[in-house]
């Protein structure tokens, strides 16, 4: 097979997978519904639809059928309906259907931050892969903790319905650059902080190494 054969190939496979994305938008309600779709306003609840063959990979990338949803504003449509339930279990979600889908790590990346306002005012603002904007404040902490196959630790920012964001390590590190030394009340430890929000969040000891994230295929992690 020469490499424009590959190259066709692969293109077919992704476009394939990008329109079965949208009809399966098309069927959870989001933009326009799927044909002989019930009104949300006339069920009882979301229909269950059971698993579907989606996936989060580790590096953010969404999967449809095996293969990488091409369209990031399909992706961005997806990730608006995305919860995790107490169960860990993870879910699209709206008034039409509920589906199942499988999250390898954390739902989102964070990719970048920076900081508004000044003194006591000042915020740590972080943007994900998929461009949403959170606060580091009382309602979005950040914590470290292992990474599921790994075991090393790794920073997670909360970003609500029970999801997590991934710091990059170029994110954390930039974090590290701002931050200063102080006393955690709850285990007497000397560790890195930061104050956000009018809050001080706490990003461990100053000898911590991050585990390493894989890299998006083409991309950086």
């Amino acid at each position: 097979m020469t490499s424009a054969d590959r190259t066709d190939k692969e293109g077919a496979a992704k476009n394939g997978t990008d329109r079965g994305g949208a009809d399966l938008a098309g069927r959870l309600g989001l933009g326009n519904p799927a044909p002989g779709a019930r009104p949300a306003e006339q069920r009882r609840g979301p229909f269950f639809c059971g698993d579907i063959d989606m996936r989060i990979a580790r590096d953010g990338t969404w999967f449809y059928q095996g293969t990488p949803i091409g369209r990031m504003p399909l992706v961005k449509l997806f990730s608006t309906v995305l919860h995790r339930d107490q169960d860990g279990d993870y879910w699209l979600e709206t008034p039409v259907e509920k589906c199942r889908i499988q999250v390898e790590d954390a739902a989102y990346i964070v990719t970048a931050m920076r900081i508004e306002g000044e003194g006591d005012d000042a915020r740590i603002i972080f943007r994900t892969n998929v461009d949403a904007e959170v606060p580091l404040d009382a309602d979005h902490p950040l914590v470290l903790r292992p990474r599921p196959e790994s075991g090393d630790p790794a920073p997670y920012l909360a970003v609500g319905r029970g999801l997590e964001a991934l710091l990059s390590r170029s994110v954390y590190y930039e974090l590290v650059n701002i931050a200063d030394l102080a006393i955690s009340p709850e285990t007497g430890e000397e560790l890195l902080a930061v104050k956000s929000a009018g809050l001080t969040h706490y990003l461990g000891s100053p000898d911590i190494e991050l585990a390493e994230q894989p890299r998006r295929a083409g991309g950086r992690a």
